[in-house]
């Protein structure tokens, strides 16, 4: 099965979406957006840079995980994955996220 993003609103009314793998598990989050276009144009970022190793920000939390942020162009955080205990299990979320990350697949939670 493949990717998908799910676009949502948050209690306080912003949005946000994330990217699935095809096992339904989250493996990019994006910030929360004050509009429903925000986040779709950060969907659509997603569609564009995700494929690009060189958009991916291989990062260390304080706590010693692993992650990592995907950026566009202009070096804007689109998303961010999950924590990772090792830095080669973030590698293969970064592998994850560009297999899937070009879906057109975009499921509507909004009015679920």
């Amino acid at each position: 099965m493949a990717g998908h993003f799910e676009l949502s609103k948050s209690s306080d009314g912003q949005f946000r979406f994330v990217l699935k793998a095809g096992n339904g598990e989250t493996i990019l989050s994006s910030e929360l957006y004050k509009t429903r276009a925000a986040a779709e144009n950060g969907i659509a970022s997603v569609q564009t840079n995700s494929p690009l190793a060189e958009r991916y920000e291989k990062k260390t939390a304080s706590n010693g995980k692993e992650h990592f942020n995907l950026k566009a162009a202009n070096h804007q955080v689109i998303g961010t994955s999950q924590l990772y205990a090792s830095a080669a299990s973030r590698d293969v979320g970064i592998e994850s996220v560009q297999k899937n990350g070009a879906t057109k697949t975009v499921k509507d939670l909004i009015d679920a």
